[in-house]
């Protein structure tokens, strides 16, 4: 039988508890930052290699497949295999996301770059919430539990918001632009990854491994119309992010005629920054007024999204992206909490991976709709479908959310 437990290290050579705890933490950021490091870059692919727009699209869409399909392949596997190991092997893969960067620089590379890095990201997500949460369960016994979870939140949100704005630094000061980011996140990861291989394992592994299997997916039998609820809010509030991460940059351009890399990265990193800090800040409310407030939230911020582009007021776009960006995070956690506690304790995990697959299909099929009516339309009209899109689904969502 397969059993996994918290137990203290046995190897005298490897680091304390507490360490690892932050270890991970970081080697989660940095991996998350990475990920979203390319967001005010593609305007500089686009220009250099003079691609549509819907490439943009497409090569996001490959990362968004990437996570996806590695939720469901590998996203349980440290069950059994250990969760250090599977750390390690996904901070590996964007080490080779960003060597791919490096060498192959044209648009196929770029796609099996993302493909590459969203598969790391897709079994380090769950992984490392887990590991955050055992490490700190041993170090600190009496601490409420309550705060790993929502450390491992911040530093998913942090690190999304810290990728933007450090590719947008890059861009607007180094020589190299589409060179010097993957340079930087290559050799900081390799590093993590030498730590990462210190850290203390959290799962007693069986002597006899299980038969691999994908992860299970179930829907919770008597409350499926709350759940679809979750899943659809979820869905709405990953397409916010899938947005900010691959079309911000293209919208400053052609929508508000702002060129500036450095504004482009400070845009989708203040999207996510909002969504980070709302949940740090709001975490004392129940689970239905959080999930009230954020649905106000994204409301407000998709209404405000279109009239700043069609107005071209800069100071509106930035406040409509940070209040749906606080929404879409408060929606997040909401649904996740919503989907937990409709499942029982046995079903948990796939009940889980049901919301969080029909979670990331918002960063793949609003993203590539939106990125393929750019072709024709204005990226007023784009952006304003999108929103009317979104702002159908969080009605359809709310009320059965909300039962």
């Amino acid at each position: 039988m397969l059993e996994t437990a918290i137990r203290p290290a046995r190897v005298s050579w490897r680091i304390s508890h507490g360490a690892g705890f932050w270890i991970i933490a970081a080697a989660f950021a940095a991996a998350l930052a990475f990920s979203t490091v390319p967001t005010p870059l593609y305007v500089l692919y686009q220009q250099r290699d003079g691609f549509p727009t819907y490439v943009v699209t497409i090569v996001f869409a490959a990362y968004a497949v990437g996570v996806m399909a590695s939720l469901y392949l590998a996203g349980h596997v440290s069950d059994w295999l250990g969760r250090r190991r599977v750390i390690l092997v996904a901070t590996l893969a964007e080490v080779l996301s960003a060597a791919l960067f490096l060498v192959w620089p044209e648009v196929p590379g770029l796609v099996l770059a993302r493909l590459v890095g969203g598969a790391g990201i897709g079994a380090l997500t769950a992984t490392a919430t887990a590991h955050l949460s055992e490490l700190r369960a041993v170090a600190r016994p009496r601490e409420d539990h309550g705060r790993a979870g929502l450390a491992a939140t911040v530093v998913n949100m942090g690190g999304l918001a810290l990728g933007p704005l450090a590719g947008g630094v890059f861009a607007s000061y180094s020589a190299e632009p589409l060179r010097t980011p993957f340079v930087f996140f290559l050799v900081l990861l390799l590093v993590l990854a030498i730590a990462v291989a210190l850290v203390p394992e959290t799962v007693e592994r069986a002597e006899e491994r299980p038969a691999y299997r994908p992860q299970r997916v179930a829907l919770p039998s008597g409350a499926r119309s709350a759940f679809s609820g979750a899943a659809i809010g979820a869905f709405a509030a990953f397409a916010i992010t899938g947005l900010s991460m691959a079309l911000t940059p293209t919208l400053l351009v052609q929508g508000l005629h702002e060129n500036s890399r450095l504004l482009a990265g400070f845009a989708s990193f203040a999207v996510f920054a909002a969504a980070a800090s709302a949940q740090v800040v709001f975490a004392g409310l129940s689970t239905r007024a959080q999930l009230r407030l954020g649905l106000a939230l994204m409301v407000t911020g998709l209404v405000a999204l279109p009239v700043a582009v069609t107005t071209s007021v800069l100071w509106l776009f930035f406040a409509g992206g940070i209040a749906a960006g606080a929404g879409a995070g408060l929606n997040i956690r909401a649904s996740v909490a919503t989907a937990a506690a409709l499942a029982e304790p046995p079903s948990r995990g796939e009940v889980l991976a049901a919301l969080f697959l029909a979670a990331y299909a918002g960063l793949v099929l609003p993203i590539l709709l939106v990125g393929i009516a750019l072709v024709w339309l204005p990226s007023s009209w784009a952006l304003l479908g999108f929103s009317v899109l979104e702002l159908a689904l969080l009605a359809w969502a709310a009320p059965r959310a909300l039962r």
